[in-house]
């Protein structure tokens, strides 16, 4: 840019949760100037209130698992500079019964080669060598090697302190009241961009309301716990079980899992109603992240229902063989049920629209602002999830 103006840059990025960040990380890389404009004093959204995981075996074929593999890249490159914690040692998803070992068994023959999915199924001796044994009463577990974990709650803090060192302008506690055509209103005054890149989550109201609406959008409100168990547990594994193959796209579409879908209606009718499949992600402080469930609709009910939690605590002290005590519960909201899992929306010349329609930004989302960023940059097609491209 010719101008030194601190109120004219080059990309304006409205939101600093995941999906924010990477698209400002993308335009910094890139030499541009940014600043990014959060209505919080710190991110607080669905990008802290996660599982921490950058799943990339849950993902499709396609697009989606083009992203998670792109993004499991930049994780492991912003975490070196960045200082937060990333454990790379995959993930596990139990198979409880017979129905969920024959997802995992399909998806072994069916897809993981086929998509170069980066997984092993554990079964017999191999099942019973895990943690000395404490998972012997599954029946098989598949086990996802390309899976990060992160612990949120640090590293998105982080990342912001990362791109603040390296010349991102960053205006908390600042709405942006308007944006288009190169300007933006803000409680912080007036501002110029050449780029205005809108990463506003669930907030379909703000900017944009008539396009956005258009897209008929919903939000997902989930519970979600923090919990210790009550013997030392070292567990450095993310835990899913088989109720996940109904839910993930690697999944979810086999034959097998409309097998599966159709007992867990069938045995366990709540868990189908509150559309629960169980994550338990472990902190760097010997505790556990364990959700989640699912409600869509236009707005998020505050009111939590605790037989959703004593679900997941069932669930949980099955899975691992232990008894929990809840430290925390809370609750997530994110956008969802959108035209596909993501989309990028052009509003004018210098304006673009960037949500996710899912609760998987921590995985997809940096790929996700590195593929923007270069379209916008190079004058080329929006990544659209309908194109099946890695």
């Amino acid at each position: 840019m010719s101008t030194t103006n601190k109120d004219h840059v080059d990309v304006a990025v409205v939101g600093a949760g995941m999906l924010g960040l990477a698209h400002a990380f993308a335009a910094l890389k890139r030499g541009l100037r940014v600043a990014v404009f959060e209505r919080t004093s710190t991110p607080i959204g669905a990008s802290i209130r996660n599982f921490g995981q950058a799943l990339v075996t849950g993902q499709p074929p396609g697009v989606m698992l083009g992203l998670a593999k792109q993004s499991r890249e930049l994780w492991l490159h912003l975490s070196q500079r960045a200082n937060f914690s990333v454990r790379e040692g995959g993930v596990l998803l139990f198979a409880r019964s017979a129905a969920e070992q024959a997802v995992l068994e399909e998806f072994m023959i069916v897809r993981a080669r086929q998509h170069g999915y980066d997984v092993s199924l554990l079964e017999g001796e191999q099942l019973a060598a895990l943690y000395g044994g404490r998972f012997r009463h599954h029946r098989a577990a598949l086990h996802g090697t390309a899976d990060l974990q992160l612990y949120s709650r640090e590293a998105i803090p982080a990342l912001v302190c990362y791109l603040q060192s390296q010349g991102v302008q960053f205006y908390f506690n600042t709405l942006v009241k308007e944006a288009g055509d190169g300007q933006l209103s803000t409680t912080a005054g007036e501002f110029r961009a050449e780029r205005t890149i809108v990463c506003s989550g669930h907030d379909y109201q703000t900017l944009f309301a008539e396009q956005l609406g258009a897209m008929n959008l919903k939000v997902c409100r989930l519970q979600m716990l923090r919990a210790k168990t009550r013997e030392p547990l070292a567990l450095t594994h993310p835990v899913l079980t088989g109720l996940s193959c109904t839910h993930y796209g690697a999944f979810s579409d086999l034959p097998s899992a409309a097998a599966l879908d159709a007992e867990i209606e069938a045995n366990t009718p709540a868990i189908k109603r509150h559309g629960i499949h169980l994550l338990v992600s472990p902190t760097p402080y010997q505790e556990l992240i364990i959700g989640d469930s699912h409600y869509y609709g236009v707005d998020a009910p505050p009111f939590n229902n605790e037989e959703i939690d004593q679900i997941f605590i069932d669930l949980t002290e099955h899975t691992l063989g232990v008894k929990l005590d809840v430290l925390e519960r809370w609750q997530g909201v994110y956008g969802s049920k959108g035209p596909g899992p993501f989309s990028v929306t052009r509003i004018d010349d210098h304006t673009t629209v960037s949500l996710m329609h899912t609760g998987i930004g921590m995985s997809v989302g940096l790929g996700l602002g590195e593929r923007v960023v270069s379209a916008l940059l190079d004058n080329t097609a929006l990544p659209d999830p309908a194109v099946d491209t890695q």
